[in-house]
C-alpha cells in the first residue's frame, strides 16, 4: 500500500451515504425507477442479441452452462461491489475503493483501464448503431449516422443526470419489456401451446436430440465462457449512478438483491428458448443472429426488423450509459488528483462537463480510427481493451478483502449488504476469473486480448507506481529543504541578537 498524507480524498470515506446533494459537486438528480431500471438494463447489452449466435454454435445447448457460469461469478463480484458501495457510496464505485484499500495505484490503474474500456466501446456501439441506421436511411452515410448519435447522447448527458438518467429508463424500458415478451412467447411456443409454431422443431427435445446436451464436449463449455463473459461488463454502473440518487444505499442494496433474477430470466431465459425453439446447428443462428432465427420458428412476421430495432435501442442504452459510465469515473480520477482538476468541475446542474466532453472527443477518435484504420490501430485498441473486465472484476475481490474490515472498523452500522460466505466464496471468485484469464491464453483470439490488455494495463500501472514515488518523495524534499533553510537562517544571524 502506497504512503500517502492524511488529507488524500482515499482516505476518507469516498461520498456520504445519506440523501440529498453529494458533496463533491454532483447532484442527486437520478430518481429510484432511473435506477431501478439502470440496474435492470445494465446486464442487457447488445452482445446479448449479437453475439450469442456464436456461442451456441461453438457449444450447442452447453451454451447455458456458460451463462450459467458466468451469471454466477457475476452475481458475486456484485454483491462484494454492493457491500462496499452501500458503504460508502461514490461516483467513482471500484476504483474509489482499490484507491482506499490497495492503495493509490490501484485506483489510478483500474479507474484509468476502465475509463479506456467505456471510451472504445463508445467507438463500437455507435459504429453498430450507424449500420442499423444507414440500413434505413441510406441517404445519411455511416459515418454521418455515428456522429449524430454521438452528438445527441452528448447533449443529454450535458444537460442533467436526469437527462441521462430518463433516456436510460426509456432505453432500458424497451429492452426489458422486448426480452421478457420473447421469453413469455418463447415458452409457449416450446410447450405447444403458441399457434403457428413450428411443432416438428420446437421442444426441450432440441437441448439433447443433436449431438448430446454437450455436442462438442466439456471444453466447449470454457470456449463458451470466453465468448459470453464480455456480454454481461455493465452490470456495475448501477454503483456508480447511485451516488447521484436520492437515496444511495437502498438503491444500491436493492439492485445488489435483484441481480440472481435479472441474470436468470434475461440471459438464461432467453438462450434456452432459443436452443428449445430450434437445433442448435441450424445454420440461421449464425446467419441471421439467434433471436431473429428464434422469432422466424415461432412465425413472428418480419422478425428481422423487430430485432432491428431491438438491438438498436440496446446500442443506444450501452452508448449513453456508457458516455455517463466513463465520464463519471472521470471525474472520479480528478477529484482524486489522478486527473485533470478540470474534470472534478461540475456545472450549475452538477453535471462533469470537461470529464464527458474530453470522454466522448476520445470515443469520436475512436470511431475515426475504425472507419480509417479497423485491422490495425481500432483492433490493437479494441484488443488491449479487451480483458479490462476481467481485470476490474478482479480488483473488485481483492478491495472488498480489505474493505469489509475498514467498514467494520468504521461504522459496522454500514454493512448492510454483505458478501455471502467471506472470504470463502471471495477468495472462490478470485480463482475463477484468474483461470478465465489464464484460460484465454489458450484461446488464439483470447490469447492477443490478454496479451495488448496486460500491456496496458503494465503500462498504466508504471504510471501509477511513478506517480506514487514521485508523490512520496516530494514532502520528504520540501521537509529537507526547510531544515536547510531554517540552519542557513540561524548561520546568518548577527551574534547577540
Amino acid at each position: 500500500m502506497s504512503t500517502q498524507p492524511t488529507t488524500d480524498v482515499a482516505s476518507s470515506p469516498p461520498a456520504p451515504s445519506g440523501g440529498g446533494r453529494p458533496s463533491d459537486g454532483l447532484q442527486a438528480g437520478l430518481k429510484n425507477r432511473h435506477l431501478s431500471m439502470i440496474a435492470i438494463g445494465g446486464v442487457i447489452g447488445a452482445g446479448l442479441f449479437v453475439g450469442s449466435g456464436s456461442g451456441i454454435a461453438a457449444a450447442g445447448p452447453a451454451i447455458l452452462l456458460s451463462y450459467a457460469l458466468v451469471g454466477a461469478l457475476v452475481v458475486c463480484v456484485m454483491r462484494m461491489l454492493g457491500e462496499m458501495a452501500a458503504a460508502y457510496p461514490s461516483s467513482g464505485s471500484f476504483s474509489a475503493y482499490a484507491d482506499r484499500a490497495l492503495g493509490r495505484w490501484a485506483g489510478f490503474s483500474i479507474g484509468w483501464l476502465y475509463w479506456f474500456f467505456w471510451v472504445v466501446v463508445l467507438a463500437v456501439e455507435a459504429t453498430a448503431g450507424a449500420k442499423i441506421l444507414e440500413g434505413w436511411i441510406p441517404a445519411v452515410p455511416q459515418w454521418g449516422w455515428a456522429l449524430i448519435v454521438m452528438l445527441v447522447l452528448t447533449a443529454t448527458n450535458l444537460a442533467s443526470v436526469a437527462s441521462y438518467g430518463e433516456f436510460e429508463f426509456w432505453f432500458a424500458g424497451i429492452k426489458v419489456v422486448a426480452i421478457a415478451a420473447f421469453v413469455v412467447i418463447g415458452l409457449l411456443a416450446v410447450f405447444g401451446v403458441l399457434p403457428g409454431a413450428h411443432s416438428d422443431t420446437a421442444g426441450v427435445a432440441n437441448l439433447t436430440a443433436h449431438g448430446g446436451f454437450m455436442p462438442h464436449g466439456p471444453g466447449s463449455v470454457l470456449t463458451g465462457i470466453l465468448m459470453v463473459v464480455f456480454s454481461f461488463m455493465g452490470s456495475e454502473i448501477v454503483t456508480l449512478a447511485a451516488g447521484e440518487s436520492e437515496n444511495p444505499q437502498r438503491a444500491v442494496s436493492k439492485a445488489t438483491n435483484s441481480v440472481i433474477w435479472r441474470i436468470a430470466v434475461f440471459y438464461l431465459g432467453s438462450i434456452f428458448i432459443v436452443v428449445s425453439l430450434l437445433p442448435w446447428n441450424s445454420p440461421s443462428i449464425v446467419d441471421d443472429g439467434s433471436y431473429v432465427a428464434a422469432l422466424n420458428t415461432i412465425g413472428i412476421p418480419h422478425a428481422g426488423e423487430v430485432m432491428n430495432v431491438i438491438v438498436l435501442t440496446a446500442v443506444l442504452s450501452c452508448l449513453n450509459s456508457g458516455l455517463y459510465t466513463a465520464s463519471r469515473m472521470a471525474f472520479s480520477l480528478g477529484e482524486r488528483g489522478d486527473a485533470p482538476k478540470a474534470f472534478a468541475r461540475t456545472s450549475a446542474r452538477g453535471v462533469p462537463r470537461a470529464a464527458i466532453l474530453s470522454s466522448v472527443l476520445f470515443g469520436f477518435i475512436a470511431v475515426f480510427f475504425n472507419y480509417k484504420w479497423p485491422d490495425t490501430v481500432f483492433a490493437f485498441l479494441l484488443n488491449s481493451s479487451g480483458a479490462v473486465a476481467l481485470f476490474v472484476w478482479l480488483v473488485i475481490a481483492f478491495a472488498q478483502l480489505r474493505m469489509r474490515a475498514m467498514i467494520l472498523r468504521d461504522d459496522p452500522s454500514k454493512l448492510v449488504v454483505r458478501m455471502w460466505l467471506f472470504p470463502y466464496l471471495t477468495w472462490a471468485t478470485i480463482g475463477m476469473i484468474s483461470f478465465v484469464l489464464v484460460y484465454m491464453l489458450t484461446d488464439p483470439d483470447g490469447r492477443q486480448q490478454v496479451t495488448l490488455s496486460l500491456l496496458a494495463a503494465a503500462v498504466v500501472v508504471g504510471i501509477a507506481l511513478v506517480r506514487d514515488r514521485l508523490r512520496a518523495s516530494r514532502p520528504a524534499t520540501a521537509s529537507a529543504g526547510a531544515v536547510r533553510d531554517s540552519a542557513e537562517g540561524e548561520e546568518s544571524l548577527p551574534t547577540g541578537s
